[in-house]
């Protein structure tokens, strides 16, 4: 008894701090609702329908269509928010007339794309995935909701945690890449990083969970196309990162443009009410893609634009992006009894309580401060980071021979290719309100880095789009007079992202004829290839030397790229996603399952008869400038209770001469399932750095709520029976043991 009085007393301040804080939670919660009650008491219909339509401005163009008149709308309280707007003049004047000169002044939202980054660009989300480094990623959503809080803005429309297998498809640039679970994760992080712990703060902004869902999976590739899967599919590959963000507390989420299960996404009251809210809990606002309600009368969905408004608001969509769809005829829905007022009541009270959140009926210009726009964008600390976090995005493909890194000793580089010097593609696409101008070329971050001390013989050789041969010449006479060459290919910003799909992901142009000129003159050839998607390159891997992918690295591309090139830092990123040999592989991914027929020597068996199974490059898959060696695995036992764990363990060695991280992967395969079930999947991973000689352990633990799935009848559980476990350095190098998770 003296020993509980004890442990009670201890516990005791704990106690009172935590009741406390509950309390004033409370407080502040019951204050917050009394006010949007109060303020909704005052509001008309129209006004409330206001809230639910958000407009563009003129600043940026990001669709089809613009509203001429939405500062007229603002001005008799018809607009809740407006995106593509930005600088803390320009949003200060936009939210002065909102609050100025309305009836009821209430604030609005300023929402943009700032997907990786604002001001300051980090590396598409596709290469910044592929450090698989989340406190990076997290810290780069930060310092992106510094600088764009900082010009006025209070909502961003990312992460963007689409799954998508189709390098075809633009917009795996701006994904995670093919897996749940990394997606899963990087989402979590983006959100932090937006959204910190307190939204009152004014360097904290909403974040938006897009495009949900199943967006990653249309048809051939192709941009906004039908989407035709399973929910098996839906539940165990697309709808996992989506719950990992209602979980992180995501603010809003972005409904997408295809149609699933024949439903427009817009329209779809199984997705926005009976999975987002009744089965998540989700209490944020949704908010529709751009003019994707009017979207559902091409798909055949709705009879006209008003028959679309009430199928979106009746399924769950809060706030219309720029379709004016709401604002045209949610009142005529409300008169002719299609919609509930308590349904619009409802979408309203969700957007004023995240506008609460954010402290605008507070201060409606805490995003409109000049000191902050002055000091706080394109600071020396956001461009070291951005500098680090470049040249940890950037996979070393191939390193014959130990061409890279280059040495110092290295007296004259041949540089050549239509990506070397070109300060606009080296952002991307999505870049928001970055400018390129700033951007550093390859061929000036060599020079910062070489001096005086090397010549570099710089040739563009060829545009990336065209088939203009004039410049070979020069770069063959380049190559011919230097010690090493360097080739800098890919594609243009606007060929990957939105609207950018393409057939042929090979590299466009002449480039390859060049590089294959270039070959043909024996020398040591490194070739860099920044792109926002897997390219089909397997004539650049078999004849080159070294392949960096670089991805678009953003603002500091060319001084990573040389830190990478000469050794300063040793690359350590691994492919978010299967490079396939040739389109027709077209899905590849790791997590595929079996066949009745796996591949074999013997004919009638699942293959091709032109190219192997295998992709290029495999999913997890980086080298480094220094080697590792990997341990068997060890199991604490070969039995895994329903309510217990198990650990595995191995050692990592580092083999070679240079300190070097590494990502080590953790897989699972379930042999026998009441459902087929995939070949391997990821489970954990961590990053590790070691010296030379060095060793350490790396343990992973794993739980039967690890391995639970979505069965046929839709429900989530982890089934007996047997188990292979995987630990390696990509999803095709593991290490193997075996495991039974038994019954209750």
């Amino acid at each position: 008894m003296y020993r509980i009085l004890q442990n009670f007393i201890y516990l005791l301040p704990l106690i009172l701090f935590l009741a406390c804080a509950s309390e004033k939670q409370d407080v502040e919660t019951r204050n917050m609702d009394r006010f949007i009650d109060n303020l909704m008491k005052e509001m008309t219909l129209e006004e409330k329908i206001g809230q639910l339509t958000l407009y563009s401005s003129f600043m940026d163009e990001t669709g089809p269509f613009m509203n001429e008149d939405y500062l007229d709308y603002i001005r008799v309280g018809r607009v809740g928010a407006v995106f593509n707007a930005y600088t803390t003049e320009y949003t200060r004047e936009i939210q002065r007339i909102a609050v100025e000169e309305t009836r009821l002044g209430i604030p609005l939202l300023f929402g943009y794309d700032v997907i990786h980054g604002h001001r300051t660009i980090f590396p598409m989300p596709i290469g910044e995935t592929a450090t698989w480094d989340l406190e990076m990623i997290e810290q780069s959503a930060r310092y992106a909701a510094q600088e764009a809080t900082a010009e006025g803005l209070n909502w961003t429309f990312s992460p963007m945690i689409d799954v998508t297998r189709d390098p075809r498809w633009g917009r795996i640039a701006e994904s995670s890449g093919e897996d749940p679970l990394l997606a899963s994760l990087v989402g979590r992080a983006k959100i932090r990083g937006y959204q910190g712990d307190d939204l009152s703060q004014p360097n904290t902004m909403l974040a938006t969970a897009k495009h949900f869902a199943a967006y990653g999976f249309p048809q051939a590739g192709r941009d906004y196309h039908t989407v035709d899967i399973s929910e098996l599919t839906l539940r165990n590959v697309v709808l996992p990162a989506f719950k990992a963000a209602a979980e992180e507390g995501v603010a809003t989420y972005m409904t997408s443009f295809n149609d699933l299960f024949g439903v427009p996404a817009s329209g779809s009251n199984f997705l926005l009410n009976e999975v987002l809210r009744n089965e998540w809990g989700f209490d944020g606002f949704v908010v529709t893609d751009y003019t994707s309600i009017n979207e559902m009368v091409p798909h055949g969905f709705a009879r006209d634009d008003k028959h679309a408004g009430e199928l979106a608001i009746n399924a769950g969509v809060d706030m219309d992006m720029q379709g004016s769809v709401y604002h045209d005829y949610l009142e005529e829905l409300v008169d002719d009894g299609k919609v509930n007022e308590e349904t619009i009541e409802k979408a309203v009270r969700r957007i004023l309580t995240l506008k609460y959140k954010l402290g605008l009926f507070e201060d409606p210009y805490r995003y409109n401060d000049k000191d902050r726009e002055e000091t706080m964008i394109m600071t020396l600390e956001i461009m070291d980071f951005a500098r680090d976090f470049a040249r940890k995005s950037v996979v070393l493909l191939k390193n014959e021979e130990n061409t890279l890194p280059l040495s110092d000793d290295v007296r004259s580089l041949a540089l050549i290719g239509p990506m070397a010097d070109n300060q606009r593609d080296m952002i991307g696409s999505w870049s928001a309100a970055g400018d390129y101008a700033k951007s550093v070329t390859l061929r000036k971050g060599l020079e910062n880095r070489l001096g005086t001390n090397a010549r570099i013989n710089y040739a563009q050789g060829t545009t990336v789009n065209g088939t203009d041969r004039s410049g070979f010449s020069q770069a063959i006479a380049a190559a011919r007079n230097s010690d090493a060459v360097i080739m800098a290919l890919g594609e243009e910003y606007w060929q990957s992202g939105e609207a950018a799909s393409r057939s042929d992901i090979s590299l466009p142009g002449v480039q390859e004829e060049l590089f294959d000129e270039i070959i043909k003159l024996g020398k040591p050839v490194v070739v860099i290839i920044m792109s926002g998607r897997p390219l089909t390159i397997g004539n650049v891997d078999e004849k080159a030397d070294a392949i960096l992918y670089a991805w678009y690295l953003g603002t500091t591309t060319g001084d990573a790229l040389a830190d990478v090139m000469f050794g300063d830092y040793n690359p350590a990123a691994k492919l978010p996603v299967t490079f396939p040999r040739n389109v027709g592989q077209i899905p590849i991914f790791y997590y595929a399952k079996n066949t009745g027929r796996p591949e074999s020597e013997i004919k009638f068996t699942s293959k091709y008869l032109d190219v192997p199974n295998t992709p290029l490059y495999p999913f997890g898959y980086g080298l480094s400038y220094t080697t590792f060696g990997y341990s068997d695995i060890t199991l604490s036992s070969d039995q895994l209770p329903m309510d217990g764990e198990l650990k595995a363990t191995l050692s990592v060695t580092n083999t070679g001469d240079r300190f070097g991280e590494e990502v080590v992967q953790f897989y699972t395969r379930q042999l026998v399932g009441s459902v087929t079930r995939p070949l391997k999947e990821l489970k954990n991973f961590q990053k590790i750095g070691l010296e030379p000689g060095e060793t350490k352990e790396v343990v992973f633990t794993i739980s039967a709520a690890d391995l639970a799935f979505y069965n046929a009848q839709n429900e989530l559980k982890a089934e007996p029976g047997a188990f292979h476990l995987f630990i390696g350095a990509s999803s095709a190098d593991v290490k193997k043991a075996a495991f039974t998770l038994l019954s209750k």
